[in-house]
C-alpha cells in the first residue's frame, strides 16, 4: 500500500526560508542539474546517495526535499518518512521555484 507524503509548495518553502525558519533543504538532483541553479540554502545529496548519506540529516529539524519536477524528491520523501524523519516534498520542483537560484 503506498501512502501519501507530506507536501509543501515552493511558495511556502520560500516564505519559511525568508522567515529564517530552521529547515533542512535537500536537493536530490544530479551534480550537473545542481550546477545549473539551486536554492541557496539547499544541500546536494543526489538521490542514489541518500541511503549512504542519511546520517548527514538531523532528525530534529524538518526536511524539505527538492528535485527538478517533484518526482525524485517524492520518492526521497517517502523513503525518509519510512525512516522516521519529519520530511516534506516540494511539489513542482525547481521548475516551480519562485525564488532566486544560485549557481
Amino acid at each position: 500500500m503506498s501512502h501519501g507524503v507530506k507536501e509543501m509548495t515552493p511558495q511556502e518553502l520560500l516564505e519559511k526560508l525568508e522567515a529564517n525558519e530552521e529547515l533542512q533543504v535537500i536537493d536530490v538532483r544530479e551534480v550537473d542539474e545542481w550546477n545549473a541553479g539551486h536554492i541557496k540554502e539547499a544541500k546536494l545529496i543526489p538521490l542514489g546517495f541518500l541511503p549512504h548519506r542519511i546520517d548527514e540529516l538531523d532528525r530534529d529539524i524538518p526536511i524539505v526535499m527538492v528535485c527538478r519536477s517533484g518526482a525524485r524528491s517524492h520518492n526521497a520523501t517517502a523513503y525518509l518518512s519510512e525512516q522516521g524523519y519529519d520530511v516534506a516534498n516540494m511539489v513542482g520542483g525547481m521548475l516551480a521555484w519562485p525564488g532566486e537560484v544560485e549557481q
